[in-house]
């Protein structure tokens, strides 16, 4: 079937328009009788799925995706068709997961100072699962595999007793590992880096540049280790560093073109429906025009808050974890999962609070320097490398954790952030908190609401709106309220 369509033709062209029929033909042919698909267009990246006559018009409306050339979510079999002119082959039962080539292809420059680990890696993806066997290596069976126990949330133990079944099942000479801990040591190699870095019980202090040799705290004192002996450490945090995974997006051509939806793909409607609509996003284009010239530099979302990872308010533990969202992406792309970053994992007994700074240190490193001075990075979208640079664009948290990410006191009289003490709440004796009953003032001077007294206080309101405080005004009363504001420095970089 002819595809170049797909990438030469415009949608208001009838060899497009042909190409859409025969694909929507293909697509509902090999559906399974389902009612709705994947929609390949450049909005949903097949993301989203539709009836037939929706798909039709988004492909109509936003164009088909032109890294879309091989159909595998319709029913395409991923190593028999061609991007080019060819028949078409159908195979079921294939997914994403099986695409070793790509798949080996993205992780091969992780190998360049221990190049055994990758010859031993193409071993496995080139073994047969057992002798005679055309289907699955033992690299694609255990792709599969465990993207199944992963994406049900099977314990290590329930995987164990699977692949204990079916290496039972398989002939004696197969080669598919019996236990969770060989399958994840195999896969390991494939994964993306990270840090263990020791921290003060105390949230004093990182164990990490200058401090990395120490044994004890050098604020509180306290020792680094829960006994001396067996050397455990007696707080950790795990930082899952970004460059590597930004070079990982971008080596993949697919993702490397969804990564400049906000310059190409966004429409201009007068509708705030991402926030490259939104006036802070023209500011900063005006405020740093050499930033914005070149489109792929990242404009992040980081996102915190805790929780109890057991789910018993028995136990006290609290789990803080980090995430980094890409604005560069559509809005169906941006919030899923497989594009949402994990930067950091802070755990331990109680949550860190306004010490959260400290563990953020490494993260604020990295983005330092992908602020100031970038990192190259290969696209293979365009076949060219850059220098790609990041900022962080906005935070996204509750009230609380905006508290403890700015070192603002988010309680009290003055708890708002931008009026602060303009705006100041009440308290109540019996409930033991304050309340902030004097929302009149931000209502029209007409408003009928400003004279009712029974409804409300039994008073009338007719003061103005509190003046809203510039980031600059806030930052000074914050540096004017935090005693020893040299801790808090690190903040200044939101």
């Amino acid at each position: 079937m002819d595809r170049s369509w797909i990438s030469m033709k415009n949608p208001g062209d009838p060899e497009y328009q042909a190409g859409v029929r025969e694909f929507i033909k293909f697509a509902v042919k090999n559906g399974g009788g389902r009612s709705k698909l994947p929609c390949p267009c450049f909005m949903c990246h097949n993301f989203m799925h539709k009836r037939p006559e929706e798909i039709l018009n988004h492909l109509d409306r936003w164009g088909f995706d032109k890294t879309y050339t091989c159909w595998v979510w319709h029913g395409e079999c991923q190593d028999k068709a061609s991007v080019g002119n060819s028949a078409t082959n159908v195979c079921e039962g294939r997914s994403e997961g099986d695409r070793l080539e790509e798949m080996l292809h993205l992780v091969e420059e992780n190998f360049d100072e221990d190049p055994s680990k990758f010859e031993s890696l193409l071993n496995d993806s080139e073994k047969p699962l057992y002798k005679g066997c055309t289907k699955y290596t033992k690299l694609s069976a255990l792709i599969r595999s465990y993207n199944v126990k992963a994406g049900n949330g099977l314990t290590d133990v329930s995987f164990d007793m699977i692949l204990d079944v079916f290496k039972d099942m398989l002939p004696d000479d197969n080669v598919l590992p019996c236990r969770t801990y060989e399958a994840k040591k195999s896969l390991s190699v494939m994964g993306l880096p990270y840090e263990k870095i020791h921290a003060c019980p105390n949230d004093c202090m990182l164990y990490r540049n200058e401090n990395e040799s120490l044994h004890c705290c050098s604020v509180c004192n306290a020792s680094r280790y829960k006994k001396e002996e067996g050397r455990v450490p007696a707080k950790v945090l795990w930082y899952f560093p970004l460059i590597p995974k930004f070079k990982r997006l971008f080596s993949n051509a697919g993702d490397a073109e969804k990564l400049t939806w906000h310059f190409d793909g966004l429409e201009d409607d007068g509708m705030l429906k991402h926030p490259a609509d939104s006036p802070q996003w023209n500011f900063i284009d005006g405020k740093f025009p050499e930033f914005s010239k070149e489109k792929r530099n990242l404009r992040l979302a980081l996102s915190t808050d805790g929780f109890n990872p057991f789910g018993s308010l028995s136990s006290t533990y609290s789990t803080w974890p980090v995430v980094l969202i890409t604005y560069n992406l559509s809005p169906t792309l941006c919030m899923k999962r497989r594009y949402m970053m994990l930067s950091l994992l802070i755990s331990g007994p109680r949550q860190p609070g306004n010490d959260i700074d400290v563990y953020l240190a490494p993260l604020i490193d990295d983005l330092k320097m992908l602020w100031e001075t970038g990192v190259e990075v290969f696209d293979a979208h365009r076949n060219e490398k850059f220098n790609l640079k990041a900022m962080l664009f906005c935070t996204i948290q509750d009230f609380p954790a905006y508290g403890n990410l700015s070192g603002f006191t988010v309680y009290g009289e003055a708890a708002c952030p931008i009026c602060m003490e303009q705006f100041k709440g009440q308290w109540l004796y019996g409930a033991g908190k304050h309340v902030f009953d004097k929302n009149r003032v931000f209502l029209s001077c007409d408003h009928h609401h400003r004279n009712m007294k029974k409804a409300f206080n039994g008073e009338q309101e007719f003061r103005g709106r509190p003046k809203i405080m510039s980031g600059l005004e806030v930052f000074e009363k914050i540096k004017c309220n935090i005693p020893n504001f040299r801790v808090f420095s690190n903040k200044l970089f939101w």
